[in-house]
């Protein structure tokens, strides 16, 4: 398998970087929760009940549960007919879905976004085969999409990382083109055909160009498949200096902002905002979590505290 030269700038990522971040990813500790809300974990408890490997509780017998279920010890103690209920434990397949298109190759500090995304992606990768579970992913850049079926082995997470770091070693600042809202949806839609039901996907991105299109199809994908977003961001929109200039493109066109006009601040903080709430919208109406993760911070610390936090929610109810 090809191995591109190291950097370590943040700039761009190597195979062999995310091949290392297996060790990071092993001291994760992944929670289980209720369906469509369960955080990245491998070894995904089913919402279905039945004799399986994880007591749930025990409770009152209603009519039509499985006599064998029944616990004799609390009945006699309790003098009421008391049934075990289990989780049943089921495997399920990992599909990360990693955007490499020009607008991920901005960062203000650190790293660029789409390193780390990438970041991200192998550590969900390391984690979940780790767990047990197969994993695969889709790589997409702004002029196509690279596959890497699921599967449970080391050579598969080489195999999506060696792809991750191909389309992070094309993005360039003299890159002409504009970047491609389409390949979002191509690659949800690809996902589509792949997570039939009871996947876990994983998609990570700034969500940049999304649209209706974009909505739907991450309906339709969690209908049948737990779907998370891990949302890529950096922070300078919101922490804008009050003085310089800055020049930022679309690919083919350029601007010149003057941050030191008031105005200009002021547009730019309107439009950053504007679109956290459209987002914020968005997990309201699809019941997505949308976890932020910025591109001026260790990955790895932001997901291990994003996922303590979700086990202290998941103790307090």
């Amino acid at each position: 398998m090809k191995t591109h030269n190291a950097t370590s700038d943040g700039v761009h990522v190597t195979t062999d970087q995310l091949v290392a971040l297996e060790a990071r990813a092993r001291d994760l500790s992944f929670v289980q929760k209720a369906k469509s809300h369960q955080q990245l974990a491998g070894r995904m408890q089913s919402s279905l009940r039945g004799r399986g490997l994880i007591f749930e509780e025990l409770r009152d017998y209603l009519p039509g549960d499985d006599i064998r279920s029944i616990d004799w010890r609390v009945t006699a103690r309790t003098q009421k007919t008391c049934v075990r209920v289990y989780d049943e434990e089921k495997e399920r397949p990992a599909l990360l879905l990693v955007d490499q298109r020009i607008n991920m190759f901005f960062g203000s500090r650190r790293a660029m976004k789409s390193v780390t995304a990438a970041e991200a992606a192998m550590l969900c990768a390391w984690r979940i085969l780790g767990s047990g579970d197969r994993v695969g992913g889709l790589v997409f850049g702004d002029d196509g999409i690279d596959e890497v079926r699921p599967h449970r082995s080391r050579n598969a997470v080489i195999a999506l990382a060696d792809r991750i770091s191909v389309w992070n070693a094309k993005l360039a600042a003299s890159y002409s083109g504009a970047s491609s809202a389409q390949t979002l949806n191509d690659t949800l839609r690809r996902a589509s055909a792949l997570a039939h039901h009871d996947n876990l996907v994983i998609l990570i991105t700034d969500l940049n160009g999304h649209d209706d299109v974009t909505r739907s199809l991450l309906l339709h994908l969690a209908q049948s498949n737990d779907v998370i977003c891990l949302l890529v961001y950096d922070p300078f929109l919101l922490e804008l200096p009050k003085a310089g200039e800055i020049v930022v493109s679309g690919g083919v066109l350029q601007a010149e902002l003057a941050l030191g006009q008031r105005s200009v601040r002021d547009a730019v903080d309107s439009f950053a905002r504007e679109r956290g709430r459209a987002l914020r919208r968005w997990q309201r109406e699809l019941g997505l979590p949308m976890l932020p993760i910025s591109s001026a911070e260790e990955t790895s610390p932001q997901i291990r505290r994003l996922l303590e936090q979700a086990a202290w929610r998941q103790r307090r109810r």
